[in-house]
């Protein structure tokens, strides 16, 4: 196990170079403040969407403010080498190589820590007897959320998303003045197909996400679940893509599959607890949010892309805009006398209009609707309107 610690922690060795990595601004202009709170760190969100990645960055920009490099221990839990060993037992085996007290500040990275038995008690355990500040990952939310009571209040979690799409022109290096701003269409068509994921945006290829979805349907679903059917499951998923930006009919897609209505609404949740969709209740009353269809949104476009096809360019838009206001508002579509797209907690109302524009008694209805603040994005460039 300790030459396992060595090869996940290069930085203890002398001659250590860091890797350059791309430095996603929109997560690190919140970092000193989640630093500094005294609770766990999780970052949650898809397979491969790059919370590795901010988790090596973070430990870069610690290493650069002076941290000491003992005093920060990273370990994937998923590997298979620490499957008999209590977090306890790693970290006092971490402690011993470095002759660390148990009073020193130490900080530790944790890559998906639902792999780990009773995880949740191991953390609180760490939480309240160590000098540490942790931060830890999971692709599961269902896992984090059925076992986070022994947690409660002593976490913050983050969802990382795919990459956006100004995020991903500064990932690709590509510069639009404001004289060229037309071409921001052309470039949103590029992202409409391959979509946000980083390794994907570098060496874009159908398979890499085929293989991503398959690997989720899988690993994180069939298998994790004790299924059988996994081809199944991947109908259903296809039923989704091809419906996305739209309501979900449980019964529907149990009559199109040919499954009763229960094992339709456990199947469309293990999609949600992996984030391969995201689900927007109603606005109303309790009933109306509860009854109601959901409107199901791709994760990401470039999936979205692979069973949608060049199709509807507006569902894509529409879904991006979802994607970004997910980042920071809980949202509910609205279906009365005609249907608008978003409607926030706080009372801002959003339609998504990339290809055409509000038809009479959408006009009327998005005029006289109740609403603290009213959006109407229309084009790439309104998108960062919604930066709230």
């Amino acid at each position: 196990m300790e030459n396992s610690l060595f090869f996940y922690n290069p930085w203890w060795e002398e001659g250590y170079k860091s890797v350059s990595l791309w430095r996603r601004e929109s997560f690190f202009e919140k970092f000193e403040g989640w630093m500094k709170e005294n609770r766990i760190l999780l970052l949650t969100g898809l397979r491969r969407v790059g919370k590795t990645s901010l988790m090596k960055l973070m430990i870069q920009v610690l290493l650069e403010k002076g941290i000491r490099p003992k005093n920060i221990l990273y370990i994937s839990m998923d590997d298979y080498t620490f499957k008999d060993n209590s977090i306890a037992e790693i970290l006092t085996l971490y402690r011993k190589i470095h002759k660390l007290k148990t009073d020193e500040k130490i900080y530790l990275f944790f890559d998906e820590i639902t792999y780990k038995k009773d995880y949740d008690i191991q953390l609180k355990n760490l939480f309240d007897k160590e000098n540490a500040k942790i931060i830890a990952t999971s692709s599961s939310s269902s896992m984090l959320r059925d076992r986070k009571a022994y947690l409660t209040g002593r976490t913050t979690t983050v969802e990382v998303q795919p990459f956006d799409f100004f995020e991903y022109l500064d990932f690709k290096k590509i510069t639009v003045k404001q004289r060229d701003s037309a071409l921001l269409d052309t470039y949103f068509r590029d992202y409409m197909r391959v979509g946000g994921m980083p390794e994907n945006i570098l060496y874009p290829e159908r398979q890499y996400l085929m293989g991503l979805v398959d690997d989720i349907i899988q690993k994180d679903i069939t298998a994790f679940h004790g299924l059988k059917n996994g081809d199944l499951l991947r109908d259903y998923f296809i039923l989704l893509m091809e419906r996305s930006g739209k309501q979900v009919s449980i019964n529907k897609v149990a009559n199109i599959l040919k499954i009763s209505p229960d094992t339709s609404s456990r199947y469309l949740s293990y999609f949600e607890d992996t984030y391969l969709i995201h689900l927007v209740s109603r606005w109303g009353n309790t009933n109306e949010k509860l009854l109601s269809p959901k409107k199901n949104y791709a994760c990401d476009l470039g999936i979205k892309f692979l069973f949608h096809g060049e199709r509807d360019l507006g569902s894509y838009f529409e879904n991006y805009v979802y994607l970004l206001l997910r980042q920071t508002k809980k949202v509910f579509y609205v279906l009365d006398d005609a249907e608008l797209d978003f409607f926030t907690q706080d009372k801002i109302l959003i339609e998504a209009k990339y290809d055409t524009p509000l038809n009479d008694k959408q006009k009327k209805f998005f005029k006289e609707f109740p609403a603290k603040k009213k959006f109407l994005i229309d084009s790439i460039l309104k998108t960062k309107e919604l930066k709230f």
